[in-house]
C-alpha cells in the first residue's frame, strides 16, 4: 500500500485492537525502560551505602551499566524480529526484564548489581524497539508522530511518578524492593501483551536471518540523510537528558543543598514533556512534524545558552534551575517523537531493523556522552548546562544536514507501508 505520510491511516488493527488499548499497550512498554531508570535516582544513595561504593559519581553506573546493555541488545531485536515477529521477541524481552530485575533485588555486590542491570537493560531493550515497530507496521508519517506523542504522554507520566514511587518504596521497604516493583509491573504488561496483541508483522515483510539483509537494512538506514541525520540528532540530545538525570540527584543534594525538593522539581520537569507531547499530539497534523520541531530545537539551543550564563555567571539556584530546566524540557517534549517518526519515514518497509539500528545508535551514544556529562559534575551546574548547550547546537548541525538546509519545510513523498 503506497499513501503519502500526510494521508490519515486508519487507526485501528486489523485484528480488532482499539486505538485506546494499543496505545495504552505502546506506552505500557515504554514505561518499563522508564520505571528502571527513574524510579532507581533517590536509591543511588542507599544501593551505594548498602554495596560499598563510597565515590558519588561512581554511583552512576547504576544509570549507565543498564542504558549500555539496552542500548547495545537494541540492533539485535529488530533482526530477530523482522524475522520471527514482533510479539514472540516482545515476550522474550518482557521475560529477561523481569528475571534481570529480581536478580538485583538479590544481589550483595555491585559489580553483580551492574551486571544484573545490564541484563535488565537487555530485556528493555526489546520493549523499546517493537513499541515502535509495532507502531510503524500500522501508522506512517504525521500519524505515526500522533501516536507517538500520545503514548509519551502515557510514559511520560512515569518519570513524573517514579521517583516519588521510590521514595515511598524506600519509606517502608529497603531499596531491593524497587527492583521486585519492576518485576511485578513487566508480569503485568506480559500477560497484558501475549492476551491482547495481535501479530503486527505482515508476512509480506518477514525476512530470513542472513548477514546480507542485515547489512542491507544498516546500509540503508545509515546511508539515508533523514534516517542519519535524526538519529545522530537524537544520539546528542538524548546524551543530554542522561547527563541531567545522572547528575540531578547530586545536584540538589550538593549544589542547592535541597535534596528534599527532588522528586517534587524532577516531577515538574518531567511534567512539562509530558505537556509538550500533548500540545505536539493536538498539533501535528495541522503544523507538520518539522515546523514544530525545528522550532523547538531552536527554543531548546537559545535555553540552554541562557541557562550556561547564568550558571557561568555564579547565578544559578534552585528557581532559576527549575524554571529552566522546565522550559527546556518542554521544548525537548516536542523534539524526540518528532525527530523518531521522521527518522523512520522513508524505512518503513524494514521497520524492525531500522528501528534497531537507530534505538542501537542513539541509546548507546546518548548513553555514553550522558555519562560522561555526569562525570564532569565539579559541584555547581556549569558542566550540565554546558552539555546540553552543546547538544542543541550539535543538533541543530545534523537536522541542517538532514534536510539539506531547509529547515520548516514539510516533505511530501510516497511511502510504502508495511502490508
Amino acid at each position: 500500500m503506497v499513501m503519502d505520510v500526510g494521508v490519515t491511516i486508519e487507526p485501528r488493527l486489523q485484528t480488532g485492537m482499539g486505538f485506546r488499548q494499543f496505545v495504552a499497550l505502546v506506552a505500557a512498554l515504554m514505561a518499563t525502560n522508564a520505571l528502571a531508570v527513574d524510579s532507581m535516582l533517590p536509591a543511588l544513595g542507599q544501593i551505594g551505602a548498602s554495596l560499598g561504593v563510597t565515590a558519588a559519581n561512581e554511583r552512576q553506573w547504576v544509570i549507565t551499566s543498564y542504558l549500555l546493555g539496552f542500548g547495545a541488545a537494541q540492533i539485535v531485536y529488530g533482526t530477530l524480529a523482522d524475522r520471527f515477529g514482533r510479539k514472540p521477541m516482545i515476550m522474550a524481552g518482557l521475560t529477561i526484564y523481569i528475571a534481570a530485575s529480581l536478580a538485583a533485588a538479590a544481589t550483595r555486590s555491585f559489580e553483580l548489581m551492574m551486571f544484573a542491570r545490564v541484563i535488565q537493560g537487555i530485556g528493555a531493550a526489546g520493549t523499546r524497539v517493537l513499541a515502535v515497530s509495532i507502531v510503524r507496521d500500522r501508522f506512517a508519517g504525521r500519524q505515526m508522530a500522533r501516536v507517538m506523542s500520545l503514548a509519551l504522554i502515557v510514559f511520560l507520566a512515569v518519570p513524573i511518578c517514579a521517583p516519588s514511587l521510590g521514595q515511598l518504596i524506600m519509606l517502608v521497604l529497603p531499596w531491593q524492593a524497587i527492583f521486585v516493583a519492576l518485576a511485578a509491573f513487566a508480569s503485568v504488561v506480559l500477560v497484558w501483551l501475549t492476551r491482547n496483541l495481535p501479530e503486527t508483522l505482515h508476512p509480506a515483510d518477514r525476512h530470513a536471518i542472513d548477514l546480507s539483509h542485515i547489512f542491507a537494512a544498516a546500509g540503508k538506514t545509515l546511508s539515508n540523510r533523514i534516517s542519519l541525520g535524526y538519529t545522530l540528532a537524537m544520539s546528542v540530545l538524548m546524551g543530554a537528558m542522561i547527563g541531567f538525570i545522572n547528575s540531578a540527584q547530586q545536584i540538589f543534594a550538593d549544589v542547592f543543598h535541597q535534596p528534599r525538593f527532588f522528586t517534587l522539581i524532577f516531577a515538574g520537569i518531567a511534567g512539562a514533556i509530558a505537556v509538550a507531547s500533548l500540545v505536539n499530539a493536538r498539533l501535528v497534523d495541522r503544523l507538520g512534524t518539522r515546523l514544530i520541531s525545528h522550532a523547538a530545537l531552536l527554543g531548546f539551543t537559545v535555553i540552554a545558552c541562557v541557562h550556561v550564563a547564568v550558571a557561568a555567571g555564579g547565578h544559578d539556584n534552585i528557581f532559576s534551575f527549575a524554571i529552566l530546566q522546565t522550559a527546556m524540557m518542554f521544548c525537548f517534549g516536542l523534539l524526540m517523537g518528532n525527530f523518531g517518526a521522521m527518522s523512520m519515514e522513508p524505512l518503513g518497509h524494514i521497520a524492525g531493523s531500522a528501528s534497531s539500528i537507530q534505538g542501537f545508535i542513539s541509546t548507546l551514544a546518548g548513553a555514553l556522552i550522558g555519562f560522561a556529562i555526569g562525570q564532569c559534575f565539579n559541584g555547581t551546574t556549569v558542566p550540565l548546562t554546558l552539555g546540553f548547550a552543546g547538544a542543541g547546537m550539535i543538533a541543530l548541525a545534523l537536522i541542517a544536514y538532514a534536510e539539506g538546509g531547509r529547515l520548516f519545510q514539510a516533505r511530501h513523498y510516497a511511502q510504502t507501508l508495511p502490508g
